[in-house]
């Protein structure tokens, strides 16, 4: 996971641009196995900006967004969720997602 400094909420929700968050841990076996799914699916959508967020007990930002199980990927547009994705199985779930956000007419 990214261990650069964390967004705040409000910067989240300040974005305009698509974004996924990814809600996960370094120890995580579900987020290792979803590494190469993710990746496939953001190669098709190089726009989306991604930012992953080292979660764990007592870390405000998972709170927030009421993240349970790892790892939880949050669709962004214009700061607001459109769509959540829990442990993911495949490449082309996270790419509807994707697209969902990326796509001006929808959500």
């Amino acid at each position: 996971m990214n261990s650069a400094a964390e967004p705040s909420r409000a910067e989240l929700d300040a974005l305009a641009e698509p974004t996924v968050v990814e809600f996960g841990a370094a120890h995580c076996g579900y987020c290792r196995a979803a590494q190469p799914l993710i990746a496939e699916a953001l190669r098709h959508h190089r726009r989306v900006c991604h930012i992953k967020i080292e979660d764990g007990p007592g870390r405000a930002l998972g709170r927030s967004y009421r993240v349970k199980l790892w790892p939880t990927l949050i669709f962004l547009r214009g700061g607001r969720e459109v769509v959540r994705l829990v442990r993911p199985a495949d490449s082309s779930a996270i790419g509807q997602a994707l697209a969902q956000i990326e796509s001006p007419g929808m959500g």
